[in-house]
């Protein structure tokens, strides 16, 4: 089960025992009944960090997780086998972009999201609200909804909770998000509190519409906590949505263009405001240092486009930082993308080569890179997973955090 894999630590003490036994665990409890259900399995001794899983009827992930995006049904230049084989076990779905291309109705009539792209694992939806806010030109925002022409053709749409819910669950991904008004940064704190109090009313339509329409057996509902980087705002919209009861808390408008000091204080306040039953989710956040922290926190859930972004243009991941790997420095390289990565492409491929189908234009180049990306990405989580179990994350974290650079290209 590559999914479940435990790879060695690089911490000193790391304990075979408590590596099988976790192995053992996560392999081997599953329930045979799935409904939607999240327990914590491990907690970090000295930090905010847990191990947990989550239940869904396309089955279970274990968190803390990190979840590729999908955008418009597909993550782009892998297939579900791919997927499958770098150990990913949920992935991410944007309502915006499928309400528009091919529309919410044709992938009902198809079967739902799961059948229509070939994805049998759990799929959470987004609310499409951060791609409409980020039409800042082309949207106008009123307490009942947001209108907004498609960025593909300029026609006018009007997104209310009401819409997006209907839409969300014509998809039938198994974790659904609220709509909310996202935040720019830096955003004037009485801008964000106007922006919380809608995100709270449309939470709580949300949740009415979704009571009356959905169907809990099929679906949860996560909230969204705002606020900018106001910690007063922040707090007053978690209280709101904690009200609701959600069957999950997420931490949105962070790393939106703050310091990662910023993002860091921010995730940590608004975490600890969150009830620790449920499970927590960062959006948006990507970047890997940014992720070690943000487990610190206490935060379980993660998506972001980095790895399929990044490794379209050339640029791969590694435990020491990112590589452009397109650059002339790797013409000659015979080495992998990263010593000891298991992927299809580090086993079977030189940096020169992949150099060779960026500067040629092959397509291999960006689908390479990219499954390289992914997996890494599996690997980072594992290796968090493992930390926790063990009772090392703190040693680990601080150890990746050390040797990860963040402001200059690896080149070894």
């Amino acid at each position: 089960m590559v999914e479940h894999e435990l790879p060695k630590l690089g911490v000193a003490g790391s304990n075979p025992v408590a590596r099988s036994i976790f192995y053992f665990t996560l392999c081997f409890s599953l329930p045979v009944i799935m409904g939607f259900s999240f327990r914590i399995d491990y907690k970090s001794k000295d930090t905010n960090a847990r191990v947990g899983r989550v239940t869904t009827p396309h089955g279970q992930f274990i968190t803390p997780v990190f979840m590729p995006v999908g955008t418009q049904g597909t993550v782009k230049t892998q297939t579900p086998r791919d997927l499958k084989s770098a150990g990913v076990e949920i992935i991410v779905s944007n309502t915006y972009h499928l309400f528009l291309r091919p529309g919410h109705n044709l992938i009902r009539e198809l079967g739902g999201l799961h059948k229509f792209m070939g994805w049998d694992r759990p799929i959470l939806t987004d609310s499409g609200g951060f791609q409409v806010f980020s039409l800042a030109d082309l949207r106008k925002v009123t307490d009942e909804g947001t209108l907004f022409h498609s960025h593909i053709d300029g026609a006018k749409h009007f997104f209310t909770p009401e819409v997006v819910m209907d839409v969300e669950i014509a998809l039938g991904g198994d974790i659904i998000m609220v709509f909310d008004v996202c935040l720019p940064y830096p955003a004037d704190k009485g801008v964000a509190r106007i922006g919380v109090e809608r995100t709270i009313r449309w939470a709580r339509r949300c949740v009415d519409h979704f009571q009356k329409y959905g169907d809990t057996a099929k679906q949860v509902l996560f909230g969204i906590v705002q606020g900018s980087v106001y910690e007063d705002l922040r707090e007053m919209c978690a209280t709101a949505l904690i009200e609701m009861d959600f069957f999950g808390y997420a931490i949105g408008g962070v790393a939106v263009g703050e310091s990662k000091e910023e993002i860091e204080r921010i995730t940590r306040f608004t975490a600890d405001l969150l009830p620790e039953d449920k499970p927590r989710y960062l959006m948006g956040v990507g970047h890997p240092d940014d992720i070690v922290r943000a487990v610190r926190c206490g935060v379980d859930m993660f998506d972001c486009v980095i790895p399929t972004r990044n490794g379209r243009t050339g640029t791969v991941f590694t435990m020491q930082g990112k590589m452009v790997v397109k650059n002339a420095v790797y013409a000659d390289d015979e080495r992998p993308i990263e010593e000891g990565c298991g992927c299809y492409a580090c086993k079977h491929f030189t940096r020169a080569y992949i150099r060779h189908l960026f500067q040629v234009g092959e397509i291999l180049a960006p689908y390479l890179a990219t499954l390289h990306n992914i997996h890494f990405f599996m690997r980072l989580m594992s290796q968090i997973r493992t930390a926790i179990a063990e009772g090392l994350f703190s040693d680990w974290a601080e150890e990746f955090l050390a040797n990860y650079k963040t402001s200059q290209e690896v080149n070894n």
